[in-house]
């Protein structure tokens, strides 16, 4: 059975875990934001309460 033969499949499992380890994490961390998530303002407004269209 050719399964059973570990050399191609060594290399393949070999060879992906370094695409996984060494060509992507660089991709990933150098991804920037284009929108930079902002503080909104400090001061905080009054909470209505909600008006039940029934009493």
């Amino acid at each position: 059975m050719p399964q059973l033969n570990p050399a191609p499949w060594l290399a393949v499992l070999i060879f992906s875990w370094l695409v996984l380890l060494v060509v992507i994490p660089p991709k990933v961390l150098a991804y920037t934001f284009p929108n930079n998530p902002e503080p909104k303002a400090t001061k905080f407004s009054k909470k209505l309460t909600w008006a039940w269209p029934w009493p």
